[in-house]
C-alpha cells in the first residue's frame, strides 16, 4: 500500500495512494486508527487493506495538500555519510567511519510533497540532500540485526534540506543547519514492506530542475538499514512511525565548485523507482 496524511478544507486525515487518487481512511477506520502512526502501531494495515479494497478514490492527488506521511513522528533520525565516496568528499584525508554519523530532525523542519520549502533569511546557502526513509513499524530496544527487517513498516523519501553555513555555528554539532522550518520535505507517501521490499537493492536520484545532481543505489551504503536498526535501538527505543533517513549520495550541491545553493523558484525532486516522486519548490521565507 502507498500510505499517506493529507489535509483538506483546513482538516487533518490520512488514505492510501490507489487508482490515481486518494481513498480516505480517516471516515472508514479513523475510530479506530485516529492517524497513520495510530495505524502503524497498533499493527492496522490488514483492516486498512480491507477498508481500500474495491473503493473508488475519494479525492484527486491535486485536490488536497499532501503532508509529512507520519505527523509527530518521536523520532525523526538523520544518517551522514552512508554512501561509498561520501567520506572522500570532505577531503579531510580521514579513514571511512566505523559508525555512522547521526543527528535528529524536528517535525517543523519538513513539508509534505507539492509544498514548498524555505530559503531563510539570514543564509543563502540552502543545499538539497536526496534520501531514502525507512519507516519504523514494530519498536524495540536492542534489536538483533537478523531481526531488524521485521521492525519496518515501509519506506518513503526525503529532501533533508541543510542551510550549510549553519551547520558551522557550534564546535561539536550540526542541529541549526538541519531545523529551519520549513526547509526540508518528506513524502508523497510510505510504501509498505510487502509493496516494496527495504531489502532492495533501491535506486536514489536527485534532480534540480531536471538536472540530475545525485544518483546512487542502497547496494553502496557503508551502513546498511538492517545496521542501523540494529545500532539506533543499541541506545534508544525505537517507536512505531520513527523516520531513519538513512544518508545522502554524492553531489550536493555544496560539493561543486563554485558551490550550487538553491533559489527561489527551483525544482527539486527525489525519486526511487519503487516509491515515486518527491517534488518541492523554493520560496524565500
Amino acid at each position: 500500500m502507498r500510505l499517506l496524511s493529507y489535509q483538506l478544507n483546513g482538516e487533518q486525515r490520512y488514505g492510501a495512494a490507489a487508482n490515481h487518487g486518494i481513498v480516505d481512511l480517516t471516515g472508514r477506520i479513523g475510530s479506530d486508527f485516529p492517524d497513520l502512526k495510530a495505524l502503524i502501531a497498533a499493527d492496522g494495515l490488514s483492516v486498512a487493506k480491507r477498508a481500500v479494497a474495491g473503493q473508488a478514490p475519494d479525492h484527486s492527488l491535486e485536490a488536497v495538500t499532501l503532508l509529512p506521511p507520519v505527523l509527530t513522528p518521536e523520532k525523526l533520525w538523520c544518517i551522514g555519510v552512508n554512501y561509498g565516496d561520501r567520506n572522500a568528499e570532505y577531503k579531510d584525508n580521514s579513514d571511512v567511519p566505523k559508525y555512522p554519523s547521526l543527528f535528529v530532525r524536528s517535525p517543523s523542519s519538513v513539508v509534505g510533497s507539492g509544498q514548498p520549502i524555505e530559503k531563510p533569511r539570514v543564509s543563502q546557502e540552502l543545499d538539497y540532500e536526496g534520501e531514502l526513509v525507512i519507516v519504523v513499524g514494530k519498536g524495540g530496544r536492542h534489536i538483533p540485526r537478523n531481526e531488524a527487517w521485521s521492525h519496518i513498516f515501509g519506506m518513503t523519501l526525503c529532501n533533508e534540506g541543510t542551510i550549510r553555513d549553519w551547520l558551522r555555528h557550534g564546535k561539536f554539532n550540526v542541529t541549526q543547519g538541519k531545523n529551519f522550518d520549513r526547509s526540508g520535505s518528506i513524502g508523497p507517501w510510505i510504501v509498505t514492506a510487502d509493496e516494496c521490499d527495504p531489502r532492495g537493492p533501491h535506486d536514489i536520484i536527485t534532480r534540480v530542475n531536471g538536472e540530475v545532481r545525485q544518483q546512487d543505489s542502497t547496494e553502496r551504503l557503508m551502513f546498511p538499514f538492517d545496521f542501523l536498526i540494529a545500532y539506533l535501538s543499541t541506545f534508544a527505543t525505537l517507536k512505531p512511525g520513527d523516520m531513519i533517513a538513512t544518508g545522502t549520495p554524492t553531489g550536493a550541491g555544496a560539493r561543486f565548485d563554485p558551490p550550487r545553493w538553491l533559489k527561489p523558484g527551483d525544482l527539486i525532486e527525489v525519486e526511487s523507482s519503487g516509491i515515486g516522486v518527491l517534488r518541492n519548490t523554493v520560496v524565500a521565507e
